[in-house]
């Protein structure tokens, strides 16, 4: 049996949750889920949480954006849809990507794309092509960026 907690306990261990990490309101709400909270009481925890700002989605969405991108190398398809996937309105995606310069973008892209290109041990071309594409793509960078990069690299 897992132990019930008050609504005051509750919201201390929350107010921890989201004061060492950044969090956007789906992962708190799963996390009270877990600790037995009902609807009413997530609702309540949830309303403190925001007026005492402890719980911001667009301050979320823009430290996940930033940390993903200098951390993780994800271009800017990635970061879109993994902040969909956690409920992140178009709205705040958008401000969040604004958060990384058109200049760090592509200077992060080009560095990313050299190394790895350096990295494939195949000697068929068209198999090296395919292998580096299909790695920036996942990365989530834009496909008219990793073409043109081919084709930079090839020439």
């Amino acid at each position: 049996m897992k132990d019930v907690f008050s609504v005051k306990v509750a919201i201390q261990k929350i107010e921890f949750f989201c004061s060492y990490q950044e969090r956007c309101h789906e992962e708190v709400v799963a996390k009270l889920r877990n600790m037995k909270m009902d609807s009413d009481e997530i609702d309540q925890i949830m309303v403190h949480l925001i007026a005492s700002n402890f719980l911001n989605e667009e301050r979320f969405a823009c430290s996940f954006a930033r940390g993903k991108h200098r951390i993780k190398h994800w271009g800017k398809i990635r970061i879109t849809n993994e902040l969909k996937f956690k409920n992140i309105s178009q709205t705040l995606i958008n401000i969040a990507l604004k958060e990384i310069t058109p200049e760090e973008y592509l200077e992060t892209f080009h560095a990313l794309a050299e190394r790895h290109w350096d990295t494939i041990r195949e000697t068929n071309t068209l198999k090296k092509r395919k292998k580096f594409s299909d790695y920036l793509l996942r990365r989530g960078f834009e496909s008219n960026l990793v073409y043109e990069k081919i084709k930079d690299l090839t020439s």
